[in-house]
């Protein structure tokens, strides 16, 4: 079944809508700072009502043409559902001899990845030398920043990568189409709807489409179910989400057969918020409206341990371990009884960076990670991960405050609004759990 999705992908990258339009097409992006070596081809659709001045909507297909997108990007913008929008559609990366022989596909790698290296690429690599191209006529590109004007479409490794994109980058996107995605134990995508349960909500909109016989192999799952509990996730967590789910299996055709209908519910309005979470914990302490803002630059360090508001307990990471210990604090000052016991979220097995970590009021563990600011109970569950600052870069340190979170980053210091307090004594127990 992979093989014949595969040639569907193929077939369907060559198909080019003659209306309307300019296609550039079969532009190499080569090896880029994200994924080394590996070689990209891509095509660029420019429509007939683009000027060349003012920055045009964006929307990103990946493997290639898909669903006749020309042609109902032509249809839709002319009819006036959709912006005026380039359209950017991506293969994926292969690795060449120089004869060109292909000694590696980097479809999987690139696509079934949970971490944010795709997104990465997309920014830094892919849409920057899309805005160095010109039109035959002279026209140059200019995309949107705004991720309300970028929608993003993939099916199955594609319909993860895409969804991925948004979740990791939704100052990139705010739209996204996925269909028949693999969300199943592949690289990591059966663990995406647990990261949308404890994950902060994102203002993206989301049109998700499988059918019920979608089980391209059962080694990793069976997709239509991974892509329920992927619904149930959207759901809990108040994202705008529109389903189609049919009696169909994992090939392109049905997302083919509603394309328009998708893009006509995504593009509908510019209303696109973050919803209400019914996470108990993030909704505690999340104050809508509040997002990061750049702060006066600070100079407070990493602490190597965070202590229990009563000094009973230490917590500290240990190099190699993506758990972080617990140690009883003796009369005496030093560390006893060590156990592994904050149970951290980490994406593709790498081990998880933790820059900073410290008690609240309530006694749950804020760890400040390179997976986001991940909230544990006292008993060392996540129950809350927040979102960084977009383009933050590595953090270095993390202080609570009454009433906030200071971040210090590679890139500058940010400061957020939360309904969170230090703590003045004990917390009271939130028992076994």
């Amino acid at each position: 079944m992979k093989r014949i999705f595969l040639l569907l992908l193929t077939t369907a990258a060559m198909i080019t809508a003659a209306a309307q339009h300019i296609m550039l097409k079969n532009l190499v992006l080569d090896s880029c700072s994200v994924y080394p070596a590996v070689s990209h081809r891509y095509h660029v659709y420019i429509p007939d009502g683009y000027d060349g001045t003012s920055p045009a909507a964006l929307y990103l297909g990946l493997d290639g043409v898909l669903c006749n997108a020309p042609a109902v990007l032509d249809s839709l913008i002319d009819s006036g559902e959709m912006p005026v929008t380039i359209g950017v559609f991506l293969e994926p990366g292969v690795v060449c001899r120089a004869n060109g022989e292909v000694i590696r596909y980097n479809r999987s790698n690139e696509f079934d990845m949970t971490d944010d290296r795709f997104a990465r690429f997309i920014a830094i690599d892919l849409l920057p030398a899309v805005e160095r191209l010109c039109a035959p006529d002279g026209r140059r590109i200019h995309l949107s920043r705004d991720p309300r004007q970028r929608a993003i479409f993939g099916a199955s490794s594609g319909g993860i990568a895409a969804m991925m994109v948004a979740w990791h980058r939704p100052d990139l996107f705010s739209r996204v189409f996925t269909a028949v995605g693999t969300f199943v134990a592949m690289r990591g995508g059966n663990d995406v709807q647990a990261l949308v349960r404890k994950g902060e909500p994102r203002p993206v909109r989301i049109f998700l489409q499988d059918g019920t016989e979608d089980a391209w192999n059962p080694l990793f799952g069976h997709w239509y179910e991974g892509n329920r509990l992927m619904e149930s996730a959207l759901r809990f967590a108040g994202y705008d989400l529109c389903c189609d789910w049919s009696e169909t299996g994992h090939s392109i055709t049905r997302a083919h057969r509603i394309f328009s209908t998708a893009m006509r519910w995504l593009w509908r309005n510019d209303s696109i918020a973050a919803g209400t979470t019914q996470n108990d914990l993030l909704a505690s302490i999340l104050i809508p409206g509040e997002e990061w803002q750049a702060a006066a630059p600070a100079t407070f360090e990493p602490r190597s341990e965070a202590v229990y508001p009563d000094t009973t307990l230490a917590v500290a990471k240990v190099p190699g371990d993506n758990m972080l210990w617990q140690w009883l604090i003796a009369p005496d000052g030093s560390r006893t009884a060590g156990q592994r016991f904050y149970w951290l979220h980490s994406f593709d097995n790498a081990e998880v960076r933790v820059a900073d970590m410290e008690f609240d009021s309530e006694g749950n563990l804020y760890v400040a990670t390179n997976a986001g600011i991940q909230i544990c109970d006292q008993n060392g569950r996540v129950r809350g991960i927040v979102m960084l600052p977009p383009e933050c870069g590595e953090v270095l340190a993390m202080r609570l405050g009454e009433g906030s979170i200071t971040l210090r980053s590679a890139q500058g210091t940010y400061i957020r609004r939360f309904d969170i307090h230090l703590p003045g004594c004990r917390p009271r127990s939130q028992g076994q759990g």
